[in-house]
């Protein structure tokens, strides 16, 4: 089936619409002119709902973040090549081949290993070099965007590289990594923290999440900066928080149930209706 064959509910189209139009007046509201990327996370929702808003809102919603490697790739094989996919789920070694041949997988949201910097790079690298050779009429997938995931809350239940030497050492090695582009740094944080988050009470996540920021532009930014300084962007803030983290400095929000509501169990999901 093709996105063209892909049937769209007229009723829901409408009603995801009228939701993304109220997230990203909020996001204007409290980004004081900022460009904020707003990524509308679409896990476990059909491909029809993605392409409702590709094509109903104005300017186009292209980039979506995706929870399952699996479930992105399937969903990237039916959509347009004009989606810029995110993939913001844990990330395991695994699935690093898989997802680094997706043409337009646009960031790798959630690496806190070197591993995974590695084996990112490599088959990144792979398939730019057969990709050039074997489709000379598409366009060349370009480099990977990395956000290093950083544990800023300490929670063992949570991903992400610990602070500190640990955080400027992987950001060092995607910045080695010919075909890896450094974008920033990501967090997740506490859900204590992320419920209590208003524009006015700041998130401690929020505010280590910038100090290593700082950290690292410090550390690396003579070696691998432009004018001795490196741009890295934050990646921080969700549906119930996404203002606050605005406010706090994030370049990017990741939202989900705000915009397509309540997820159906993930045995249930389907990939396309």
């Amino acid at each position: 089936m093709t996105d063209t064959e892909m049937k769209i509910d007229p009723q829901r189209a409408a009603a995801l619409v009228s939701q993304i139009k109220s997230v990203r007046e909020r996001i204007t509201a409290v980004a004081s002119g900022r460009d904020v990327r707003l990524v509308a996370v679409s896990k476990l929702k059909p491909a029809n709902d993605i392409l409702a808003l590709m094509q109903q809102t104005s300017p186009p919603q292209l980039h979506f973040g995706e929870n399952y490697a699996q479930e992105l790739i399937q969903k990237a094989e039916i959509l347009p090549r004009s989606v810029k996919w995110h993939f913001i789920g844990g990330l395991q070694s695994g699935h690093c081949k898989n997802l680094a041949k997706v043409p337009n997988l646009w960031c790798v949201s959630s690496v806190d290993t070197e591993k995974k910097v590695q084996l990112l790079d490599k088959y990144r690298g792979e398939f730019i070099s057969s990709f050039s050779s074997s489709s000379p009429s598409e366009p060349t997938p370009e480099k990977l965007n990395i956000h290093i995931q950083v544990n800023t809350s300490g929670e063992s239940s949570k991903s992400g590289c610990e602070p500190g030497a640990a955080t400027v050492a992987l950001c060092r090695a995607v910045l080695t990594a010919p075909n890896l582009h450094l974008l920033g740094l990501m967090t997740i944080g506490a859900i204590a923290r992320s419920v209590a988050t208003t524009p006015e009470n700041e998130n401690e996540d929020f505010l280590c999440l910038r100090e290593q920021r700082d950290l690292i532009v410090k550390e690396l930014g003579s070696e691998f900066g432009k004018d001795g300084k490196l741009e890295l962007e934050l990646s921080m803030g969700m549906s119930e928080d996404f203002e606050g983290a605005i406010v706090a400095g994030s370049g990017e929000v990741r939202v989900g149930s705000t915009i397509f509501g309540q997820r159906p169990l993930k045995s249930e999901a389907k990939i396309r209706e």
